[in-house]
């Protein structure tokens, strides 16, 4: 009796509390007959370490598959923090030189005469009864002109000839001059001469005597055009937004103007002298504008030089060149 009585009451704990525990949730419900029976719970088997996972698994087909990144978008050129100043020109590296007009007819000679620099100019041309043959006309009747200094309002030394026959402006490049007109427009005409000038250009050397510096020249091509470009850039960040536009287009036209004024130049497509030059000039320019001290450049276009090879060793009478420094054979 008392062990039917030992198993009957488990029964009816069982019994009594079978209607709240099927009311209760599967998790309690399993936990209360855990308890009272005593049954311990099997644990959930723990993956085992440092198994590396399977490749996800392809989708089915016809189903899109995962997106793939996209690729980053491009990263703005950094604005620079002041402007580039390029190694500014100076009258004297012209002074004393016969420049012809692209290269190729007149000549234009500047000298010191005291603190005053003065031009023998004579302007090719072409005659006004026969547009087909050229002319020459010296200006002063090919005595020297006093130029009156302007300073450097936009980098460079410059000059003028208010005065002259044919009103001319001289800006000073490296190697060259930048003629520009004074007058009404880029034609001087002398009738007494019967022959009509066009002085605007850029003169400089012979375009014969330019292609052995062509490297040179196209190494300082791509310092001048990236300073012009960073400084382009500060200009435009630091004006105001209605100022951007008349900033945008003067670069713009700089661009044309250029290619307009050196294609003319003797040999240009060969040795690049009068892009140099003008871009350089405009670099200077726009650093003149953004306020710099163009008397202290902060870039440079000189090459840089290479480290001379080290001198091979003299070679020694009966001894290989090729086994020198082994261990003879004992």
């Amino acid at each position: 009796m008392p062990r039917t009585r030992r198993l009957l009451l488990p029964l009816l704990a069982a019994a009594l509390a079978l209607p709240a525990t099927l009311a209760a949730p599967p998790a309690q419900a399993q936990n209360f007959f855990e308890r009272l029976f005593g049954i311990k719970p099997e644990r959930p088997p723990v993956p085992p370490r440092g198994v590396p996972e399977g490749p996800p698994a392809a989708p089915a087909p016809g189903e899109p598959g995962p997106a793939a990144p996209g690729p980053e978008a491009p990263r703005p050129a950094p604005v620079p923090a002041r402007p580039v100043v390029l190694k500014a020109p100076s009258e004297d590296g012209v002074i004393g030189q016969e420049l012809q007009l692209n290269g190729t007819s007149g000549t234009l000679k500047l000298e010191r005469a005291g603190p005053s620099v003065t031009a023998r100019i004579k302007l090719p041309g072409t005659k006004i009864s026969q547009p087909a043959e050229s002319c020459t006309v010296p200006l002063a009747n090919g005595n020297p002109i006093t130029l009156s200094s302007e300073g450097k309002p936009e980098g460079a030394p410059r000059f003028e000839a208010a005065g002259a026959e044919c009103p001319l402006r001289f800006d000073v490049v490296e190697g060259g001059i930048l003629v520009s007109s004074l007058g009404q427009g880029p034609v001087c005409t002398f009738s007494n001469a019967d022959c009509a000038t066009t002085p605007v250009g850029l003169w400089g050397p012979a375009g014969a005597t330019l292609i052995p510096r062509a490297g040179e020249f196209d190494t300082a091509r791509g310092v001048a055009d990236k300073a012009v470009r960073d400084n382009y850039k500060l200009m435009t960040q630091r004006a105001r937004r209605e100022d951007v536009r008349p900033i945008v287009s003067e670069q713009a036209a700089f661009s044309a103007d250029r290619e307009q004024l050196c294609r003319g130049y003797a040999r240009e497509g060969t040795h690049g002298f009068c892009h140099l030059r003008v871009t350089e000039n405009r670099a200077l320019a726009l650093a003149t504008r953004l306020g710099a001290n163009t008397a202290v450049p902060t870039a440079s276009v000189a090459p840089r030089r290479s480290r001379p090879k080290p001198a091979a060793e003299p070679a020694v009478d009966g001894v290989n060149p090729d086994t020198a420094g082994e261990m003879p054979p004992e």
